[in-house]
């Protein structure tokens, strides 16, 4: 599940105000990756691709809109309909970059905390077989 995260601030004519975003890095990521590659997908491809519900990719993209990482421009699809494209922002490329480098570091962590687990297991199943050969 996708959990609430405080992701940006936005300065505004009456201040300064934080967007509340439910978007982790993961699913930013994910999102600005996706649409940086397939730039006609609809919220409810998203949806999918992603594995969220249409109401939050709906929310996420005006959230990613509404902090500049994202432009919406309409365009006719292939059934002549009035459809969105969603382009990343030059800011929403440096951004998307800057979160590629979070992620990439943070699975690298997931990583070695799951291997120095699996060898912590390994062990564990080793001295156990050990213990029950040798009382056969």
């Amino acid at each position: 599940m996708i959990g609430c995260m405080l992701l940006n601030c936005v300065q505004s004519l009456n201040g300064l105000f934080c967007l509340n975003l439910m978007l982790t890095d993961e699913y930013r990521y994910k999102i600005l990756k996706t649409l940086e590659i397939y730039p006609e997908s609809s919220q409810r491809d998203l949806a999918r691709k992603l594995g969220i519900s249409l109401g939050r990719v709906n929310f996420c993209l005006k959230a990613l809109i509404a902090v500049g990482l994202l432009k919406a421009t309409n365009f006719r699809n292939h059934k002549n309909k009035l459809a969105y494209m969603y382009l990343l922002t030059p800011h929403g490329i440096k951004e998307k970059s800057l979160i590629t480098e979070r992620f990439l570091k943070l699975k690298l962590q997931e990583r070695a905390t799951l291997e120095a687990e699996i060898n912590e297991l390994r062990h564990e199943a080793k001295i156990t077989f050990n213990r029950e050969v040798s009382h056969s």
